[in-house]
């Protein structure tokens, strides 16, 4: 199975819950601090691939959520600056398995990418507390 680095915000139930599934697939599981690592703009680019640059974006940190933020009228530039500058504006996880790496968790990308046993129709991307209630502070 593979090593998978993790990039987490820590005490996030989803990113616990994220873990826990890779774990029960065999992986073993780096975690990392999202909020505290040395980002750069070009080493944090690279989990984002080809996706569209507001898909970038962790859409329950509180400056999006009270549309200080606009992430789909961002450039790449733009959206790199304000995530180095605000760490909970990243989209999580950031993921990486060898060379390679990801942002998000879509248990079927991550099946297809490295396996996952346990598939699950719920969300594991958004904050459980966002989706009780229509304020939350955990970005």
């Amino acid at each position: 199975m593979a090593t998978v680095v993790f990039y987490e915000k820590p005490g996030c139930v989803s990113n616990q819950r994220q873990k826990a599934m890779l774990l029960a697939a065999g992986h073993q599981v780096i975690a990392k601090n999202l909020l505290s690592e040395a980002w750069r703009a070009e080493r944090l680019r690279a989990f984002f691939g080809s996706l569209p640059v507001q898909n970038w974006f962790n859409y329950s940190a509180p400056a999006i959520k009270i549309g200080q933020i606009r992430p789909e009228i961002l450039d790449e530039e733009r959206a790199l600056d304000l995530m180095l500058e605000n760490p909970l504006l990243i989209r999580r996880p950031l993921l990486q398995v060898g060379e390679e790496k990801r942002v998000g968790f879509d248990p079927l990308i991550l099946d297809e990418w490295i396996g996952l046993t346990e598939q699950t129709a719920a969300d594991l991307e958004s904050c459980p507390k966002t989706l009780a209630q229509a304020s939350c502070g955990h970005g």
